[in-house]
């Protein structure tokens, strides 16, 4: 199995950022297609970012929904990704989940389904 485990959430002001980390234990996380979704009370799980590592291993494919204030990123070596949070908005307020498929996969996936493995979520909240 995999672990995963996020953090840096937490309280900020509206236009302040945050960087969420998901470090991973057991299993290797090498080159597993990683997501980020969140969460709002009352609303559907959605996704904020998904990345995924191209053929060679060497770099990264990733699609962004948050666009322009939103950057996932990954350490291999660490077993880490990252999602660099900026000028953030209330709206942005909810709880924040790391999630990492078992397989391989050439595309990044927007789709919860898809994903295997899922952290305890890092809970956000942008005040105004």
């Amino acid at each position: 199995q995999v672990q995963l485990v996020e953090s840096g959430g937490g309280l900020v002001q509206a236009g302040g950022s945050l960087r969420l980390s998901c470090a991973a234990s057991g299993r290797t996380l090498t080159r597993r297609p990683m997501g980020w979704f969140r969460q709002a009370p009352g609303k559907e799980r959605e996704p904020v970012a998904a990345l995924t590592w191209r053929w060679n291993g060497d770099n990264t494919e990733y699609v962004e929904f948050v666009k322009g204030r939103f950057t996932i990123s990954s350490d291999k070596s660490k077993n880490t990704v990252y999602l660099q949070m900026n000028s953030l908005k209330p709206e942005d307020t909810a709880v924040y989940y790391c999630a990492a498929r078992a397989v391989p996969a050439v595309l990044p996936s927007i789709h919860p389904d898809d994903y295997d493995y899922w952290g305890q979520g890092t809970q956000v909240t942008v005040s105004s």
